[in-house]
């Protein structure tokens, strides 16, 4: 549509939509002329004059009054329309409903057919429902309504069918375009023939055929049925023939419509989305066309081979060529040389089923059951197949009987009725064998399945048994922790009192034990039961000892001894810190072990030992060039600035000599042996002990005699180190050519 008619459009549905009039009738002294608009009393729909798509040719219609998007229910002056806008709708003083153009004074361009009317004695009204009716004023007699006249469109509570006493059939014609709302090639119909079945026609020819009535819904509409929302009434007595769409959700807007490319299709109305969906469509499949794999054949869209098409039973391809190459629409025939009059014949049984067509050679008597039907197809050689009537009743009764050719047949998935086809002895045969095969095969699969179900629920069980008892164990495992750590807090007293005065100072992260405990057999095993080939040293802790873990990682433990002078106390003090210091120049602590009477630190392996081991051998100090000591020396000095400034908790840790100093991969520092450690609160800048710990010839001499330790205790050490790796020489040894003690006063 071009834009200027659109907005033309557009603006006269809301002038019409917006008109607060309540007038919703057509009278001898009120008539509406192009412009004007009726509205319903409930302000559901209109009626007046439009111009469908880009034509400029006026029509009378209905739409719905309060969507914005223009949608036509009904055209009176479908098939003659009027060329300007000077029509007039009215009633004129006959009584009829006539449609003028131009004066009233020349023949109508439509009008409403009615046997008979009172001059100036009736009234066209329209209703909530979307039906214009015309009515006498004296008695309420309904002359003439737009239902019995449909267009394109079934509204709910619209009877589609037939009216047996007038002869009068309601039936929708497609527009033939959206421009053009003159009735085209298309049409739905209730067509009355064998037994009542809805049909979709496009000219003469079937395209598309809605099945007979089940009791609830048509055998070929399985998706058009009762719900919550929609109430199909099926009515078939002496005096009508008819189906009406109904509603139980009054608040729900939908239409069936007959569109100008032929297809059936039912919408409902989404007020949040304000647009119209499509409920259902029909043809909507291959399936779905009349005879799309010709007589005596069934459709099935869910075979194997993708050949939609089979022939059924006793009959074989018409055409065999055709059907070899996927063409079905020539049907089949009887099997040559078959015969099923009298000759030990029977029926046999094919379930989920469209019916065939009931308008050609079908005959219904309702008063017969399936068993009595059975026995009457039986005895009658032309019938060639039977189904219930009313298979979705309670009843079960009524009769259908074939006679000739089986016209458009499918099979559905979770639809459809039993349809009982006649054939011979040999087919019955074959049919109760492979029912015999399929019987065995059911229960091979049902075996399977119980099996597969018994071995699924055994799995299940296996699953939550080890699920269980690997929860169990690792619940086991956090209580063994937990008792651990509570074991390793309570083992010493006089660092939970130094730990209780930091964390009233803020650091009460310390009292967390952040570290992995590991089991005795697991460090028995790495270590190969701490063999003496294993031993890397021997230090104030005790023997140190080269492990490796299952997962290939390589450790050192330091194992207690208890002649040693360090114990638990060291042990403790070195787990509570280091587990919290992050630093590539400081050694990383791994975990513990303290069990039965075992205490043992576990770090990661250092595979070039301590620095004493190179910088104190003749041979080995060959190794160290300056560029490499001057990087080990600033390694040292980066560790030490970390413990004193740069980690969360300050470090002083008074035991800083050649041998704590340890040398990974790649000859990188790492500070180790931490059990002497302290750490500094706050403000503090040094403390007094008593208990003066450590190495004599790195300690400062403020802390060597009078117990007082600062950071320039670690400094001090640092410097001893500093001096022993340029010189090569250790601190304590005695230089008797110069009389010197040590490496301090040697130098100077």
């Amino acid at each position: 549509m071009n834009p200027a008619k659109l907005l033309l459009n557009t603006l006269l549905f809301f002038q019409f939509s917006q008109i607060s009039t309540s007038i919703d009738t057509i009278s001898l002294s009120q008539p509406i002329k192009d412009g004007d608009v009726i509205v319903s009393s409930r302000k559901i729909y209109a009626l007046g004059f439009f111009s469908p798509g880009n034509s400029v040719k006026r029509y009378v219609g209905i739409w719905y009054n309060q969507i914005s998007q223009l949608t036509l229910l009904w055209v009176a002056n479908r098939n003659n329309p009027i060329n300007d806008t000077s029509g007039v709708l009215s009633v004129n003083i006959q009584g009829n409903l006539v449609l003028h153009e131009r004066n009233q004074s020349t023949v109508p361009v439509w009008q409403a057919n009615i046997s008979e009317a009172s001059a100036g004695n009736t009234v066209a009204q329209l209703l909530d429902t979307g039906n214009l009716v015309l009515v006498r004023n004296d008695t309420g007699e309904t002359l003439w309504q737009s239902f019995d006249h449909p267009t394109d469109t079934v509204l709910p509570n619209m009877r589609f069918g037939w009216d047996k006493r007038t002869g009068l059939n309601r039936y929708v014609t497609a527009w033939k375009s959206p421009d053009d709302p003159g009735s085209g090639n298309f049409s739905f119909t209730l067509d009355l023939a064998g037994f009542p079945q809805p049909l979709l026609y496009k000219d003469d020819v079937k395209l598309w055929r809605a099945g007979p009535w089940t009791g609830q819904r048509f055998s070929g509409t399985p998706e058009m049925t009762r719900t919550f929302i929609f109430n199909i009434t099926y009515i078939d007595n002496q005096d009508e023939v008819y189906l009406c769409d109904g509603l139980n959700d009054l608040s729900t807007i939908a239409r069936m419509i007959l569109n100008e490319t032929g297809f059936l299709q039912r919408f409902t109305w989404n007020n949040r989305d304000r647009r119209w969906i499509g409920y259902w469509t029909a043809p909507a499949e291959r399936c779905d066309y009349y005879g799309h794999c010709g007589p005596n054949s069934n459709c099935n869209l869910n075979l194997t081979d993708g050949f939609e098409c089979t022939c059924l039973p006793g009959f074989e391809p018409k055409y065999p060529k055709e059907w070899f190459l996927r063409d079905g629409s020539g049907g089949c025939k009887r099997k040559q040389g078959t015969s099923t009059c009298q000759k030990g014949e029977g029926f046999i049984k094919l379930e989920r089923m469209k019916l065939p067509d009931t308008s050609v050679a079908a005959n219904v008597d309702m008063n017969l059951g399936l068993k009595a039907c059975e026995e009457k197809c039986l005895s009658n050689c032309s019938c060639v197949a039977y189904a219930s009537a009313s298979a979705e009743t309670n009843r079960g009764i009524g009769c259908l009987m074939y006679h000739g050719d089986l016209n458009d047949t499918r099979k559905y998935t979770n639809a459809g009725q039993d349809l009982f086809v006649r054939a011979n002895a040999a087919e019955l045969a074959a049919e109760a064998l492979n029912n015999s095969k399929s019987n065995r095969a059911r229960k091979r699969r049902l075996a399977l399945i119980i099996v597969a179900i018994v071995l699924g629920v055994i799995l299940l069980g296996l699953c939550f048994f080890f699920l269980r008892r690997r929860l169990a164990t690792r619940i086991g495992e956090r209580k063994r922790q937990r008792r651990r750590e509570l074991l390793f807090l309570n083992s010493s007293t006089r660092f939970s009192e130094r730990e209780a005065s930091i964390s009233t100072k803020g650091n009460k992260e310390i009292r967390k034990v952040d570290v992995t405990f590991f089991e005795l057999s697991t460090l028995l095993a790495a270590t190969d039961n701490f063999s003496t080939s294993n031993k890397l040293g021997q230090g104030g802790f005790g023997p140190v000892y080269k492990g490796k873990l299952s997962n290939g990682q390589e450790i050192a433990v330091k194992r207690l001894s208890t002649t040693s002078g360090q114990g638990i106390e060291e042990l403790k003090n070195e787990v509570l810190l280091i587990a919290k210091l992050q630093h590539r120049n400081l050694v990383k602590l791994l975990g513990c072990c303290l069990e039965e009477d075992e205490n043992m630190l576990i770090y990661e392996f250092m595979p070039n030992k301590s620095l004493d081991y190179f910088i104190f051998d003749e041979s080995r100090k060959q190794l160290l060039d300056w560029k490499k000591r001057f990087d080990i020396i600033l390694g040292i000095a980066r560790g030490v600035l970390y413990l004193h400034q740069d980690s969360r908790l300050r470090i002083i840790h008074r035991d800083l000599k050649a041998s704590n100093i340890l040398l990974d991969e790649k000859m990188n520092p790492r500070i180790s042996d931490f059990g002497t450690a302290r750490v500094f609160g706050g403000e503090e800048i040094l403390a007094i002990t008593k208990r003066v710990v450590g190495t004599y010839g790195y300690m400062s001499p403020e802390y060597a005699l009078d117990g007082v330790f600062s950071t320039k205790s670690d400094v001090f050490s640092f410097g001893v180190i500093l001096l022993e790796i340029i010189t090569g020489k250790k601190n304590t040894r005695i230089f008797n050519d110069d009389d010197s003690s040590n490496l301090i006063k040697y130098v100077s």
